[in-house]
Parts: structure tokens; sequence; C-alpha cells
């Protein structure tokens, strides 16, 4: 029988791969209004809010946002988008009134850092970053939902796949996977001795 620890760093790795995957090709995880119009998934929150702030260059960014973009065409049978010619939001173009909205989400902006550097740093070494990013989109969701805090209250919502990102973020972490998987040998074992 395999160690626990071994267990452990195979479900970790596995998991970790389905999050970098769901984030990278940006699965819809959520729907929510943000400054380049309505932002589906971590990567689309924070794309434009790095070609705002100029430390990024353009490139990395269009990289980051790219297979999102051949995901969405290949799913829509669409013709996959040239590098050179994929379209990103113009900084130029947010105002005040957006950049505000977006502050008033701040769980969700945060959430999403957190969620797409988790993905890059999950694939070195599963770490809780990933797990903590979810979390803090959910909570920023739920909230606005529940509060209505939103304008439009039916333009915020969370998708079903949003599960996923959440079981996969937390399957990574491979401490807890371990502990999980010792808590239900030492079950097996007890009801083995009552048996």
């Amino acid at each position: 029988m395999a160690s626990s620890r071994k267990w452990a760093t195979t479900i970790s790795f596995i998991a970790s791969s389905i999050y970098f995957t769901v984030i990278i090709i940006q699965i819809p995880l959520f729907s929510v209004p943000c400054i380049s119009g309505t932002c589906t998934s971590p990567v689309a929150v924070t794309a434009p809010q790095l070609l705002a702030c100029d430390l990024i260059p353009t490139v990395a960014i269009k990289a980051l946002v790219y297979p999102g973009a051949v995901a969405k065409a290949l799913v829509k049978n669409e013709a996959i988008p040239s590098f050179s010619n994929l379209k990103l939001h113009d900084p130029s173009a947010v105002t005040a009134a957006d950049a505000i909205a977006d502050l008033q989400r701040l769980e969700v902006l945060v959430g999403s850092y957190l969620s797409v550097a988790g993905a890059f740093w999950g694939l070195i070494k599963p770490w809780r970053v990933s797990f903590y990013g979810v979390l803090l989109i959910l909570w920023g969701l739920v909230k606005e939902i529940m509060l209505r805090k939103s304008a439009s209250p039916n333009l915020v919502y969370i998708h079903p796949a949003m599960s996923i990102a959440i079981c996969s973020a937390f399957l990574s972490i491979a401490k807890d996977v371990r502990r999980i998987i010792r808590s239900c040998r030492g079950l097996q074992i007890v009801k083995e001795k009552r048996s």
C-alpha cells in the first residue's frame, strides 16, 4: 500500500494541473461587472487592472489572456485569433466610476490576483494561495448577491464551474490531502477492529 505522502503528492499535482487549466483557459466561474464590461474569470478581472497600472509589459498580459481567447474561439467554432491581433481593453477608457466600482468589489479583485498567481505557483509547488483566492472571490460574490450592492443584481452570479475551482484549489494543498488520507485510513482501521 502506498504511503499517504505519495498519494497526497499525486492528488495535489493532479488538482493543481486542473486548477491551472480552469484558470488559464478562462472557464466562466462567475459573472460580475468590471472595467472591461462583464468579467467571468479571474484572468478577465486581472488583465485590465494589469494594463492600467503599466507595470507589466503588454506582451505578458497578452500571453496571459491568449489561451482563454483560443479556448473561446474553439468552443464557439470561430477562427483562432492571432496573438498580434489580440485586442485588450483600452486602459485610457477607464472612468472614475469604473475604478470605484472595482474597488467596491475588492474581494473579487484581490481574490482574482491570488487565483491567477496561485495557478502559476501551483505548478511549481502547490500552496494555499489559490484556495485563498477562490474563497475571497466566492465571499465577495456571495456578499454582493446577498446584500444586493450591485446596481443591477442580475449581472452578479456564480457559475456551477466554481465548484471545480474550489475543489481543485483545496485538493492542491498536499498537507491537507495527507491529513484526509490519514483520517480515512484511521477510520478504516477502527472499522476493521470492530468487525
